[in-house]
């Protein structure tokens, strides 16, 4: 029958339309890079095609499959979002990037605005012109790229099978590449692959960075050993910048070009003609007539306003668009903090090499302490400016990037720190301010007396548990303001509006056995003080009725630090996992893989400590105070003319992170558990066994309690942080007088870094 017929091949059409269709859905790293190259966010995409934010992120993770009729439409999106930003790859003579798409057509990179005009450091002279040309673009934030060996680099040792690949020149005497274990083995576990991917950019060909030895080696990330025959600083910033094919793509499409690192051990210093120690202790720098800096200075080369201390930055104005700029980290003048790095700087330097390069693809190029690299980060993924066309010149300029922190705002008078000029400007210096004059938006540092119950129970011992990257948790989907202050008196509250809040919570009451979330020290407010938006929301969540007597407040607002969040969370998830800690582990088995990870391999251990430094240091950069004795009170401080100097964002979350410690709290008191100290992101509780489990509600059919502390290795879960024993506990509170939140796992926590 035709009918019949016709129905039959109308099902079948539809069969092959279905087929058709399965095959042009890209990869699901894919999906998510093309979303973030577009600036959209899972939300926008949520609401475009009717589905809930969580079944995007299902489908970006892979976890699921869209179905018709959603996936055609995804399909139809992912394809536009592909025509215009493509993903980046080479041509074989290694000129400008070629694009591959799957199921698009490729697009011209010429019809992209070109990045931003090149920055030079801190203190070099405004750049140039933007360049004529336009690069391939990169994604809003990319991410955290997947560790793979590049090929036809080098040799890999005799087993080693040839690269197809024709040779890159020999930037030396030697060849330019070979393996580490070519010449000495590094000791320590079988090295995570830490090198770019086999579509890298071919100007970095060699990774990010090289550790540089005193007998000319300079070890590359994945076991790369290049040749530098540099015996003079002028001639090894010639060799990083010409020859060594050392550094990394830019991280946002209107951002920068990582600048090559090269990290000096103590025999290259020697070589080099450094000093094995720097005199200066108090200014942590050569003096100016050092025959090092002469010759650099000879050579036409200038440094930062930081001097040659421990992470000389080297540069040249950027000329037509091009910067000429190299980061050097010096390590026997301890660039590598101990307290972030732990012994790194004492590694060989091919597993030196492999730890700085599993941080640099995963986080950052390190370019100072941690907590620079925490706050370098924010920019490199959230730029000032971005490359805009001149409606009178039809030139390309640089414009600010919406969405950014584009330029230095003074903060309104409770968020300044005391030494600022709008502080001095109203108060003499010793002056104290008073809550309803301050904003103290600070972590939590309480402990209580224990109750008569708890003594006479039989409680054995005292558990601390740690919010994991509490403070990054925190940073997740928080709207901050990225403009300057509007004053406002008598104003309605908006918990969607950044701001800082003068109101009274004096009345609202809580269970003296729980902290109040409303001050750092946890008691009760005695009157109006001074609040982030993140804290007085909190209290609208209690129940509270707010009044605000005034409020500064920022219209120009947005969720800056989202990518600062997702790339750092990433990063702490892929070296976990490295360490033998994966999400999904059953709590028993979590807790034990908790308790050995640092042991797995110790590099990546000293990776881990160096991310969650990222996060800290970084946040506490946003409200840098002025340093050395030079200063004096009410004057201006190099920080303050950054504009990522943004105490109130700090304040946000800050006051973020503390309230969402306290919900979770409140939720384990509706069950009866309350906590007796609290430091930061850690919380004792009293148990009759020495773990977790032992102490933490759940439900009747055994599961955690829904909206309290869970167990796992995801931001905002927690971990096992250590135990002591109860009459250790009652003694530190009742006779000591100290939190035991801060020595609960045997030592400092503040000098821990926890």
């Amino acid at each position: 029958m035709p009918n019949d017929r016709d129905a039959l091949f109308a099902s079948v059409d539809a069969l092959l339309a279905q087929a058709a269709v399965q095959d042009a859905l890209p990869e699901p790293a894919e999906r998510k890079r093309l979303r973030e190259a577009g600036g959209l966010s899972q939300d926008q995409v949520a609401k475009a095609l009717s589905v809930r934010r969580e079944t995007i992120t299902s489908w970006e993770l892979g976890r699921t499959e869209p179905r018709a009729p959603k996936r055609a439409a995804y399909i139809r999106l992912l394809e536009g979002l592909a025509e215009r930003f493509p993903a980046q790859g080479t041509h074989a003579h290694g000129g400008t990037p070629t694009v591959a798409t799957p199921g698009a057509s490729h697009a011209s990179a010429a019809t992209t605005p070109p990045p931003a005009p090149a920055e030079a450091p801190a203190s070099a002279p405004s750049p140039g012109t933007a360049p004529a040309s336009a690069p391939a673009p990169v994604p809003e934030s990319a991410p955290v790229p997947a560790p793979t060996r590049p090929a036809g680099t080098g040799r890999t040792g005799p087993s080693s099978t040839p690269s197809s690949s024709a040779s890159l020149p020999s930037t030396s005497r030697r060849p330019p590449a070979r393996n580490a274990a070519g010449k000495t083995p590094a000791k320590g576990p079988a090295a995570t692959p830490t090198a770019p991917p086999p579509a890298a950019d071919p100007r970095f060909a060699h990774g990010p960075l090289a550790v540089l030895d005193g007998d000319g080696s300079a070890y590359s990330v994945d076991g790369l050993v290049l040749d530098c025959p540099a015996t003079t600083f002028p001639a090894l910033v010639d060799w990083a910048l010409n020859e060594a094919k050392l550094g990394a793509p830019r991280l946002h499409r209107h951002g920068k070009d990582a600048d090559p690192l090269v990290v000096i051990t103590a025999d290259a210093a020697e070589r080099l003609g450094l000093p094995g120690e720097l005199a200066d202790r108090r200014g942590l720098r050569l003096p100016e007539d050092h025959q090092v800096v002469r010759q650099l200075l000879r050579a036409k080369w200038r440094l930062t306003r930081r001097g040659f201390g421990p992470w000389p930055r080297i540069y040249r104005p950027a000329q037509g668009g091009e910067r000429q700029c190299v980061q050097f980290a010096i390590l026997p003048w301890g660039a590598l903090d101990t307290r972030s790095w732990g012994d790194s700087g004492q590694l060989p330097p091919a597993e030196l090499a492999r730890v700085l390069g599993s941080y640099a693809t995963r986080v950052i190029t390190p370019r100072g302490s941690t907590a620079v690299c925490g706050l370098e980060l924010m920019t490199a993924l959230r730029p000032p400016t971005r490359a805009v066309r001149d409606a009178a010149t039809g030139s390309w300029v640089s414009g600010p990037n919406p969405g950014a922190l584009a330029e230095p705002v003074d903060p309104a008078p409770p968020e300044a720190p005391g030494e600022h000029p709008v502080v001095a400007a109203h108060y003499p210096r010793h002056h104290e301010r008073t809550p309803d004059q301050i904003l103290d938006e600070e972590a939590f540092d309480w402990f209580r007396p224990l109750t008569d119950e708890e003594c006479a129970r039989g409680y054995a011992y005292g558990v601390g548990i740690d919010v994991n990257m509490a403070f990054a948790a925190a940073a997740n989907r928080l709207t901050v303001g990225t403009g300057a202050a509007t004053h406002v008196s008598s104003p309605a509250f908006d918990p969607k509006l950044p701001g800082t809040w003068l109101v009274d919570l004096s009345h609202i009451d809580l269970d003296p056995r729980l902290p109040s979330p409303f001050t750092p020290k946890g008691t009760r407010p005695t009157g109006p003080a001074w609040y982030a938006t993140s804290t007085v929301a909190y209290a609208v969540e209690l129940g509270a009725r707010v009044q605000p007597a005034e409020a500064y407040v920022r219209y120009e607002h947005g969720a800056y630090l989202d990518a600062w969040y997702t790339r750092l969370r990433d990063a702490y998830m892929a070296t976990m996992a490295d360490l033998g800690v994966a999400a999904g582990m059953p709590d028993d088995e979590f807790l034990a893989a908790m308790a050995l990870h640092k042991d797995a391999d110790p590099g990546q251990a000293a990776v881990l400590s160096a991310i969650k430094s990222s996060v800290k240091g970084g946040i506490g950069k946003l409200r840098e105070r002025p340093q050395g004795i030079g200063y004096t009170y009410g004057e201006r401080w190099p920080a303050l003319e950054r504009p990522t100097w943004s105490p109130h964002i700090r304040a946000e979350l800050i006051g973020k992170a503390r309230t969402n410690m306290h919900r979770k709290m409140r939720k384990l008191a509706s069950a009866g558990v309350f906590p007796v100290a609290v430091l930061s992101d850690c919380a004792v509780y009293l148990s009759h066994g020495p773990g977790p489990l032992d102490f933490l509600p759940r439900t009747e059919d055994g599961k955690p309690l829904p909206g309290g502390f869970r167990l796992g290795v995801s931001p905002g879960m927690v971990k096992h942080e250590g135990t002591q024993d109860f009459l250790w506990v009652a003694s530190m509170i009742e006779d000591e007088q100290i939190n035991p939140a801060r020595h609960i796992k045997g030592s400092d926590a503040a000098v821990g870094g926890e």
